[in-house]
């Protein structure tokens, strides 16, 4: 399987991490895990190369497409909300948890939504899954962990940065599949901040028996019985398919999620401009103009823009993990 996030960075909107899973056989084993080659690469790379906010119809493809697979052939599902539900870990009733009840909207309206891409292009993505599948690589699933503003804000205030949720959410990914699986599996993650050693941060995975393969700048593999093996690899969504992919899909979700932010505060000020939610001067004129109509609608700033861990934030630039293992806290 590949895992990558999309959205750590952002002032705004949800952090998606997302797993792709494959069964290989033959050469497909190593296909699936070194960089698409030839026309496919056209298709299948880092999404921040191939896509950018509100022009995502490649994602949306891939996205689409690795759902009918998960659908047994079945009809496609007929909205962007039918797509996003089919991927997530969580069930709506779990992601809506945190929710401010006057206030759940912002993220969970699903009108205005549609589709963007056409026909051809879909069709075109189920083929590369088709000559995937004869090379020896079956694509069976995708899956996302969405975490909202609130939950990143609510780890901020138990001590826990972006990197540990992501990491955490990289983690239930790879469990989740091997349970499904009922046999141990091998996970590629993206790097999570640059770190080189990842045990002392683990969450879902503490305290479980497990062997350090590799821990380096390029790569930080581990075994665990039970579990299979997985590793973190700094440019994996550009070299390894399924990471690719995985970056691909989750990349569309949050543009999804996000879009719904826009809209919910357009509903109150029509002239906002369409912000992806980063570290730009679109968003930061997004946040300027809505603050007066946020505290008017009594919106939490907990709901809206992300909190940083204050001095205790740890610099992605920490090469041994230490500052990572330090910022951790029993939750």
């Amino acid at each position: 399987m590949g895992i990558d996030e999309n959205g750590l960075g952002p002032r705004l909107g949800p952090l998606v991490v997302t797993g792709v899973v494959a069964v290989t056989s033959g050469d497909g084993h190593a296909r699936a895990q070194r960089r698409p080659m030839g026309a496919l690469r056209q298709r299948l790379d880092d999404s921040k190369k191939l896509v950018a906010y509100r022009d995502n119809a490649l994602g949306e493809a891939w996205a689409r497409a690795i759902v009918g697979r998960m659908r047994g052939g079945e009809p496609a599902l007929e909205s962007p909300e039918g797509i996003v539900r089919a991927l997530s870990l969580d069930g709506a009733e779990a992601l809506r948890a945190p929710c401010p009840v006057d206030h759940a909207a912002q993220c969970w309206d699903v009108s205005g939504e549609a589709f963007g891409c056409d026909a051809s292009l879909l069709a075109l993505v189920e083929r590369d899954l088709a000559r995937l599948e004869a090379g020896g690589v079956k694509v069976t699933r995708a899956s996302c962990v969405v975490t909202c503003t609130r939950r990143l804000n609510e780890g901020v205030a138990r001590g826990l940065t972006r990197f540990h949720l992501d990491l955490h959410a990289m983690e239930r990914l790879a469990l989740e599949a091997q349970e499904r699986a009922g046999r141990e599996v091998i996970a590629t993650c993206g790097k999570v901040g640059g770190f080189d050693r990842y045990a002392p941060a683990f969450g879902p995975l503490a305290g479980r028996l497990h062997a350090v393969a590799a821990e380096g700048r390029a790569r930080s593999e581990y075994v665990m019985p039970g579990l299979g093996r997985i590793a973190f690899v700094r440019d994996a969504d550009s070299k390894h398919l399924l990471v690719c992919m995985a970056s691909l899909v989750g990349k569309w979700v949050r543009d999804v999620l996000m879009g719904r932010i826009v809209r919910y505060h357009r509903a109150a000020n029509a002239d906002l401009p369409d912000a992806s939610g980063y570290h730009d001067p679109v968003t930061s004129r997004f946040i300027d103009a809505t603050r007066l109509s946020r505290r008017q609608r009594s919106l939490p700033d907990d709901c809206f823009e992300r909190k940083a861990l204050g001095g205790n934030w740890v610099a992605a630039d920490d090469p041994s993990g230490a500052g990572l293992a330090a910022a951790r806290k029993p939750t």
